[in-house]
């Protein structure tokens, strides 16, 4: 049994979110760690996922996966969360579960995980960053230790976002590359080092 559990808590409409959620999963698992992949629960009513033939597509290919749980958090000592952006904020699928969260902030159950954050958006600047450091907001209030990227790698000096992994999918249209994968798959390597070295320093103080 692994001595770091993670969970990647992600929200996707149509795809770009996932393969980096995946990605992320691959990583974290390749380094060591136990992982929940879980989604959120989705929000927007059946007719308007019909409308998009890339959202209805997704949602019927990712049906069967589970979906993120209040247990899947409080078992996890390193949490990777990823939501595409919405006026430069996260989307409001993973907002409303991150809403769920206050029996285990109460509780001071969600202190000292380490946390990171990824995102995708349908322009070259679509609120990034924004969405990325508002996810961060949530982890402050929750008393995490939160590691981004930064410029840790070489991968980052390509992908060039230092506040957490990003894509730029023209609506849907345009997968994920092996940039993009790369860097997420880095930033959860190092979220899972750091979060085994802090895990390993708490038990010892």
């Amino acid at each position: 049994m692994s001595d770091l559990r993670t969970a990647v808590v992600y929200y996707s409409a149509t795809g770009s979110v996932h393969a980096m959620a995946q990605a992320a999963a691959r990583a974290a698992e390749e380094a060591g760690s136990e992982v929940r992949l879980r989604k959120v629960r989705e929000l927007a009513p059946d007719e308007a996922i019909a409308s998009n033939e890339g959202w209805a597509t997704h949602a019927r290919q990712t049906q069967d996966l589970p979906e993120a749980s209040l247990d899947d958090l409080e078992w996890a000592d390193l949490l990777i969360f990823g939501a595409p952006t919405r006026f430069g904020m996260p989307a409001a699928q993973l907002k409303q579960f991150i809403d769920t969260t206050g029996p285990l902030w109460g509780a001071g159950k969600l202190v000292d995980k380490v946390a990171t954050s990824f995102t995708s958006a349908a322009t070259a600047h679509g609120g990034q960053e924004t969405t990325i450091t508002a996810l961060n907001n949530t982890f402050y209030h929750w008393g995490c230790v939160i590691v981004p990227p930064g410029y840790a790698d070489p991968i980052q000096f390509q992908a060039g976002n230092p506040y957490g992994s990003s894509h730029v999918s023209d609506n849907g249209q345009t997968p994920p590359g092996q940039v993009e994968l790369d860097a997420v798959s880095f930033q959860a390597r190092r979220a899972v080092r750091l979060a085994r070295a802090l895990k390993a320093g708490l038990a010892s103080a």
